[in-house]
């Protein structure tokens, strides 16, 4: 029996009967308090907009594969125009949201870069003195991030010194590569930090994931299923434990009643019809724009700011982590096309906050392959900055061969992840006019890249060029800000101690609505430099793990 038809006839069981727990969003945190919810013996319903990835469509084995993807698999929803997606108004914004809906969640389309946040990004008020502290500590969430690692099968190297000491990944790390040798060789070159690459990507069969074969063409969907995600990981055990799943459902609206308790959602099914689904615990893991957007759109005429807004900070400090990329090319060849795609090795020299240089917090860089002639052609229209000429260029016409025989298999790309302050002003709130194929208003994106971050990308962008030049670069290549690199959907719903100033507690429940829960990166209080995904699915189970033991105490409807 396969997962879509076990999920089909769980789905329909009992449809119109209220349950413990009702979840919104079949991602990485969902499918996290899914599966742990159902082994505990709770009933649970995930409600997810999207649909069961199509693994067929992926077209990573194929040679049309960079032609195809920046439609089909464009992260923008805007430009990959599923009608499973809600359109997103980015008039207002520097950066871009990028998203996907279906089982799994965005996760389908990333790089499966796997990175605890550091010990300091729990303590930036105390350390640096902007932002505000987690209400607990990175040790606190350690043991959740090494079981997480154990369910989805981490590949990596125990050992690095930016880190405290820690255990063994569950699988040994992947090759780096040429790409991963030579990035390694100019931070070498530097004295700089460097580690090889923790990756959601197990180096050998595990559960439903393959080997990795090493297309790189993580962003796209994986072929091979190798790449861990949690269509892969989780939903098949969780099916198994009673968990009920339905797609394409697109969640309208939390019900609750008069004492202000939540007592379910209407959502419009896959003929358009509307839904209820009576729960007694309700559970948002839409991301830090589907949660605020849902919240928003809540509460009925009696709450015209949404539900579970008395603070006014839902939608508010949303942290999308602007980032640069420095292209290198070399004379020698590197294989360039091979993956992993996410990191072969990373770096968090420039982690921690130094105030000569000008700037607060840090970043996170991550080598990766430059990939097929497509994209190190430029071919997809985009402008960058040649370092050596001093100007940018566009590179359709007659240099495009002479590029892609420059480029194609000889280069790498540094990724710089920079920490996203929270401010107020960064905020997703309700569109006046764009409105979803169901009427709903879609999410509006405020959102401007400030002088912090400017600076840091700034200054990354400076220590970038000098490691690929000492590593023999022939021309590099600068991409910033990058406007489509909205991956990271952090802080909407900020959690903290004082109801005044946050939305949710640090066990995920809101003050205002103590049996509506947010398990998503929204609620976390600072973005860190690092991928968020393995922060997101460790808080889940810390959270999970809480409302289990506590549901005797629960107060519900």
């Amino acid at each position: 029996m396969t997962v879509e038809v076990l999920a089909d006839r769980n789905a329909r069981a009992r449809r119109d009967e209220e349950v413990d727990v009702v979840i919104v969003g079949a991602g990485p945190s969902g499918s996290v308090a899914a599966l742990h919810l159902a082994r505990a013996g709770i009933s649970v319903v995930v409600l997810e907009q999207g649909e069961w990835p199509d693994y067929a469509a992926y077209a990573g084995a194929r040679p049309e594969h960079e032609l195809v993807s920046t439609k089909l698999w464009h992260p923008n929803p805007n430009v990959r125009d599923n009608p499973n997606d809600y359109p997103v108004d980015t008039s207002t914004t520097d950066i871009n949201p990028l998203m996907f809906a279906g089982v799994g969640g965005s996760a389908t389309l990333y790089g499966a870069q796997w990175m605890h946040f550091l010990p300091s990004d729990f303590r930036v008020r105390s350390m640096d003195g902007v932002a505000e502290d987690w209400p607990f500590t990175y040790e606190d969430l350690l043991p959740y991030q090494l079981e997480i690692e154990r369910e989805v099968g981490v590949s990596g190297l125990a050992g690095d010194p930016a880190y405290p000491p820690r255990g063994a990944y569950p699988f040994p790390a992947l090759p780096m590569g040429s790409v991963g040798q030579r990035g390694a060789l100019g931070m070498e070159k530097m004295g700089w930090h460097w580690w090889p690459g923790s990756n959601a990507i197990p180096s050998e069969k595990f559960g439903e994931l393959n080997p990795c074969v090493r297309r790189g063409t993580c962003l796209t969907g994986c072929p091979e299923g190798a790449k861990s995600t949690t269509d892969r990981s989780h939903w098949p055990l969780a099916l198994k434990a009673g968990a009920r799943l339905v797609t394409r459902a697109r969640v309208k609206e939390i019900e609750t009643n008069d004492q202000g308790l939540a007592t379910g959602v209407v959502y419009v099914d896959a003929n358009g019809r509307d839904r209820r689904q009576r729960a007694k615990v309700v559970i948002l893991c839409a991301n830090g724009v589907g949660t605020p957007r849902l919240l928003l759109m809540s509460g009925g005429a009696g709450k015209p700011d949404g539900l579970a807004n008395s603070s006014g900070m839902v939608g508010k400090r949303l942290m999308m982590h602007p980032f640069a990329s420095v292209l290198a090319s070399y004379q020698d060849p590197l294989d360039s096309w091979r993956g992993p795609f996410g990191q072969q090795v990373y770096s968090l020299e420039f982690y921690e906050t130094d105030e000569r240089r000008g700037f607060v917090r840090g970043s996170k860089w991550n080598c990766m392959p430059s990939g097929g002639p497509v994209g190190v052609s430029g071919a997809t229209g985009s402008k960058v900055y040649v370092a050596e000429s001093g100007r940018f260029q566009d590179f359709w016409g007659a240099n495009l061969h002479e590029n892609v025989a420059r480029r194609f298999g000889h280069s790498l790309i540094w990724g710089i992840v920079g920490e996203d302050l929270p401010e107020e002003s960064n905020q997703v709130v309700l569109s006046k006019d764009l409105v979803d194929s169901d009427g709903l208003p879609a999410p509006q994106i405020v959102y401007k890249v400030n002088e912090n971050s400017n600076r840091l990308l700034k200054f990354n962008i400076d220590r970038c060029l000098e490691s690929v030049r000492a590593a023999g670069a022939i021309e590099t290549l600068v991409s910033t800000p990058v406007r489509e690199s909205g991956w990271h959907l952090i802080g909407t719903t900020v959690m903290g101690d004082d109801p005044k100033r946050s939305v949710v507690d640090q066990w995920g429940a809101c003050h205002d609505v103590p049996n509506l829960y947010v398990m998503d990166a929204s609620t976390f209080p600072t973005s860190g430099a690092t991928n968020p995904t393995a922060t997101i699915m460790a808080v889940a189970l810390r959270n999970t793990r809480r409302m289990i033991a506590e549901r005797r105490n629960q107060k519900v409807a």
